[in-house]
């Protein structure tokens, strides 16, 4: 049995943190629909596009959430360049991600693979009905049955407790938000010439271009901040609800430490997907806005649960 405060977080993610993450999920897609309507307003009135312009942004932002919720978990894979797992050619992944979704009592969700040397993995998906598993191929060398067990245990928790959609529509909306502040900053820099030189004598216009140039820094910074705060909440949790899974909280610590030990960074990565996976693919530290708790905390508490 796990003890009291891992039992209670365990309790709470059946039903109420079930419940919760997809009211967050709403909650994140509401809130930067009407940061990228912003952004989206300063390019409007930046081209003089006009009414046309806004009607046109207003439908890209609709269809945009519609393809963040549908679509996140394909947008997600194909960004890092994961293929399906052969059902023959990976025969024992396939096995213990079906024995660990059967004790989950979920799906057995898809499995994909990674040509990375880096040891790492991540879930991705909008339920446990539609969810995927995906592993690198340095995860699959590095790693005993015992620990690749707590691994998937871990990205199962995930999907279980459905943290998958909430950080997976982060990817998703943080990478158009990071792409956007950087087109809206060429844009502003070519704008200073004669071709696309307008009279921004008039103070409202000054104030319109000073707030969008602030829209575009402060917006991804917001996008970290909320990511972070999910990642490093919900990863401690997927640990303890990982271990609870299979009964064995040592086979994910020892995973950690060899994961730990790897220190270069992942050749296909980006700040707007680095949350999703198990440990922090860029293979340094970070302190603030650190989307992963210390590995060697996770460790600390992993061995100090009890079954």
């Amino acid at each position: 049995m796990i003890n009291e405060g891992v039992s209670v977080m365990s309790r709470k993610t059946l039903y109420e943190l079930q419940a919760e993450n997809v009211r967050k999920t709403y909650l994140f897609i509401v809130t930067f629909s009407l940061i990228l309507f912003a952004i989206g307003y300063f390019f409007v009135w930046y081209f003089n596009w006009g009414l046309t312009g806004i009607v046109l942004l207003a439908i890209f932002i609709v269809l945009y959430n519609w393809i963040a919720y549908e679509q996140s978990d394909k947008i997600a894979l194909a960004s890092v360049g994961a293929i399906p797992a052969h059902p023959e050619e990976y025969y024992v992944l396939h096995n213990i991600v079906e024995e660990v979704a059967l004790a989950a009592g979920i799906p057995k969700p898809n499995v994909y693979i990674m040509e990375e040397s880096q040891p790492n993995a991540f879930a991705t998906g909008k339920d446990p009905k539609h969810a995927s598993v995906c592993v690198t191929t340095g995860l699959l060398q590095m790693m005993n049955r015992e620990e690749l067990q707590g691994v998937i245990a871990h990205e199962i928790s995930h999907i279980r407790n459905r943290d998958i959609l909430l950080m997976t529509v982060v990817a998703v909306v943080a990478g158009l938000i990071i792409l956007l502040r950087d087109v809206m900053l060429r844009s502003m820099w070519w704008g200073m010439g004669e071709s696309r030189r307008r009279d921004k004598n008039d103070n409202g216009a000054i104030i319109l271009l000073i707030i969008g140039l602030i829209f575009s820094i402060i917006a991804p910074l917001i996008v970290l901040i909320i990511r972070s705060a999910i990642s490093r909440q919900r990863e401690y949790l997927a640990d303890a609800t990982g271990a609870y899974i299979v009964r064995d909280p040592y086979g994910l610590a020892s995973a950690l430490e060899k994961i730990g030990s790897y220190t270069r960074p992942m050749r296909v990565t980006s700040d707007a997907t680095a949350h999703l996976f198990i440990s922090n693919p860029f293979g340094r530290a970070e302190k603030l806005f650190a989307t992963h708790p210390p590995i060697e905390e996770r460790i600390k508490r992993l061995k100090s649960l009890t079954m």
